[in-house]
């Protein structure tokens, strides 16, 4: 029988290799997948490029993956935060690569990726600096910009509630961008708040279904990014 379960964060991130494109979700504490993301930093891999919606925050999770200088380059549409320190830093310096891309041109790149779309075209970007080099066409006589989809070779991704075949129910804001992660990646590594026995969620109900998730792994009382920054929590931890 289908069993998509792994033991630990650990074995289940022990695939990503160096080089990987790696979509993280986030979208606020809801969505962060801390476990996975610090079991990424244990594992070592390097030169990976991140698509997530922001660069991460205080001193843990993704933040604490560029720190740790594994990360080559962030995908994504808020680079600095309130509480982004990390990844400033190393831009400044010239020590990590930047693509800027909007926050609903990003999620429809990931769900154009996940749905086998190579490209289509957005007004978001026109006349700005982030439409250089990229193909315009007009549209009932509009301008539009081309933005290519986004496939990944893994997305980590965090949920509420999975049963072992991978269907998936979300908190709130992690809908945002974990279901479309996992459409998009190759493999689909997900943590669970909870895990529940196969036709426990109602069929009607499901968010991502597990033709789309390939590994789950259940950590029934995930870390609060807001609480260890408010702690000043660093990971590797001191």
């Amino acid at each position: 029988m289908i069993n998509k379960v792994v033991g630990s964060a650990r074995e289940a991130v022990a695939g990503i290799f160096d080089g990987a494109i790696i979509l993280i979700s986030g979208f606020g504490e809801a969505g962060s997948p801390i476990e996975l993301i610090h079991a990424l930093i244990d594992q070592g891999s390097k030169n990976l490029t991140v698509i997530s919606n922001n660069t991460g925050n205080g001193h843990i999770g993704l933040a604490a993956l560029i720190g740790n200088r594994q990360v080559k380059k962030m995908v994504c549409s808020f680079p600095r935060t309130a509480q982004s320190v990390i990844f400033p830093e190393l831009y400044r310096k010239g020590e990590i690569e930047l693509e800027l891309v909007p926050q609903g041109t990003l999620a429809e790149r990931i769900r154009a990726g996940g749905a086998g779309i190579p490209a289509f075209f957005t007004p978001t970007s026109v006349n700005t600096t982030l439409a250089e080099n990229k193909e315009e066409r007009m549209f009932d006589g509009k301008s539009y910009v081309m933005e290519y989809g986004i496939k990944a070779d893994f997305a980590l991704v965090k949920c509420k509630v999975a049963d072992r075949y991978g269907n998936l129910l979300f908190n709130k804001t992690a809908r945002n961008f974990g279901p479309v992660m996992c459409m998009a990646a190759r493999t689909a590594i997900v943590q669970a708040n909870q895990l529940v026995e196969p036709g426990e969620i109602d069929p009607e109900i499901v968010v991502t279904p597990g033709i789309f998730v390939q590994k789950i792994v259940e950590i029934p009382d995930p870390l609060s990014e807001n609480e260890l920054i408010r702690q000043n929590r660093r990971y590797p931890w001191e």
